[in-house]
């Protein structure tokens, strides 16, 4: 398959588009961003790399980075996470507050911002410096020791993040937040903030197409059982409430973030991430959905 014909045919048929949809304003350090940006980028497992567009201009990855948390809290203690996480579907807005008072305190998966907060509990709970960890873990994978938190974003957030507040709030009163609150939420906005670009993310992502090895350094990040758990959680939980319409379109595990960014595994083959920050009404960026299931209608490359 020629792949570079393919990621150019996905971006020029794309390019018309380009500026569709609305970027997230409720986090007025992104309200700024110019809407007409696009980039994509594939690589194989065999450490090829196709892209196109605007594949090195970093960007907050905001929401993809509860991928890291999620592999981060699996390499700490492995199965135990699912005493206070679930692993179903949301089926409501990422920020819901009705749900988690429904069930009780225990957020219905480590996507949504309520699971993320407390897997990012957990992960404080296992480090001595939760920030560092895992600025350590991305610059190594993405081979980019540049990279880092979006200060000004994190600070944005902090400022706005009534919701993600009164989450963690409430679930610290259900005991589900170990840590002091305060703690737990300035370190899921600067995870949240992380500033990665296209290459950033295919680099760091590619254990994930891998059965758990980095492409690059050949290191086991996860165990071939977790990495299939993390896969099926994207798959079912990656795209908030629009999960299905995602695999009735797309048809690949995926996980999406405000910023407009959204990471794609081909399992044993590539992973895909592509770049556009105009966001549907769900907060799925609207053209990188569009190149995705262009992508997959000329490879073929859906898993069903």
């Amino acid at each position: 398959m020629d792949l570079k014909r393919v990621v150019n045919s996905v971006y020029n048929e794309i390019k018309p588009s380009i500026g569709k949809g609305k970027v997230a304003d409720y986090i007025p350090a992104l309200a700024n961003i110019p809407i007409n940006k696009f980039g994509i980028a594939v690589k194989t497992n065999d450490g090829n790399i196709y892209s196109a567009g605007d594949i090195n201009e970093p960007f907050s990855i905001q929401s993809i980075s509860k991928v890291l948390l999620l592999t981060l809290a699996m390499d700490f203690i492995g199965d135990d996470i699912w005493n206070r996480v679930g692993r179903e579907p949301s089926g409501n807005p990422f920020n819901s507050l009705v749900q988690l008072e429904r069930e009780n305190g225990i957020p219905r998966n480590p996507f949504i911002n309520a699971g993320s907060l407390v897997i990012t509990d957990m992960v404080i709970s296992h480090s001595n410096d939760a920030k560092k960890l895992l600025l350590d873990f991305v610059r190594n994978l993405s081979n980019n020791p540049s990279v880092n938190y979006d200060f000004e974003v994190a600070q944005s957030e902090k400022e706005h993040g009534f919701r993600n507040a009164a989450l963690a709030n409430f679930m610290k009163s259900y005991g589900n937040i170990e840590n002091q609150v305060e703690l737990v939420l300035d370190y899921y906005f600067h995870h949240c903030s992380l500033s990665m670009s296209c290459i950033d993310l295919v680099n760091t992502f590619s254990y994930l197409a891998n059965s758990g090895i980095d492409v690059n350094s050949g290191k086991r990040i996860l165990s071939k059982e977790l990495n299939q758990r993390v896969n099926s959680l994207m798959l079912t939980c990656g795209l908030y409430d629009a999960v299905g319409d995602f695999a009735y379109r797309v048809g690949l595990p995926a996980k999406s973030g405000v910023g407009g960014g959204i990471i794609t595994v081909v399992p044993n083959e590539m992973i895909i991430a592509v770049w556009s920050p105009g966001l549907d009404k769900v907060g799925n960026s609207v053209i990188g959905i569009d190149a995705l299931e262009k992508f997959v209608k000329l490879t073929n490359k859906s898993i069903f």
